[in-house]
């Protein structure tokens, strides 16, 4: 093989490899704009999941809120309004004893003033008879 031979054979191979490197280039330049859209997605995932758990830990303090409202809540309806329920019933069991009391008499009178009615009738009936 001669000089020239070898020559041309070397820039057809260096040709090729340039050819190839000029391609990886391209393919390395394309790998690296999808890195950086990547990277851009990445931290826009990272701001996104910092958001969320700020408001993870916003619901958290409203859920512990909640909860010692509830508590409060069910401590005062024990303590308080049960008991106040209770007094208001015993008042009025007390009230409902008293007006059935108070109401025997006024019964008594009533049957009394239907038995002097049956009486004058029967006496009126009798003074009838005797005349």
């Amino acid at each position: 093989m001669t000089d020239s031979e070898k020559m041309d054979l070397l820039l057809e191979k260096m040709s090729c490899m340039e050819s190839r490197m000029t391609n990886m280039e391209a393919k390395m330049s394309n790998m690296e704009s999808k890195m950086s859209n990547m990277e851009s997605k990445v931290s826009n995932m990272e701001s996104k999941m910092s958001n969320m758990e700020s408001e993870v830990s916003d619901i958290k303090t409203n859920n512990a809120e909640l909860g010692k409202n509830i508590t409060s809540i069910k401590l005062t309806l024990e303590n308080e309004i049960r008991v106040n329920i209770q007094r208001v019933a015993e008042g009025h069991l007390d009230l409902s004893r008293n007006l059935h009391e108070a109401m025997r008499p006024s019964n008594e009178i009533e049957m009394l003033s239907i038995r002097v009615r049956a009486l004058e009738s029967e006496v009126r009936d009798l003074k009838r008879q005797i005349s």
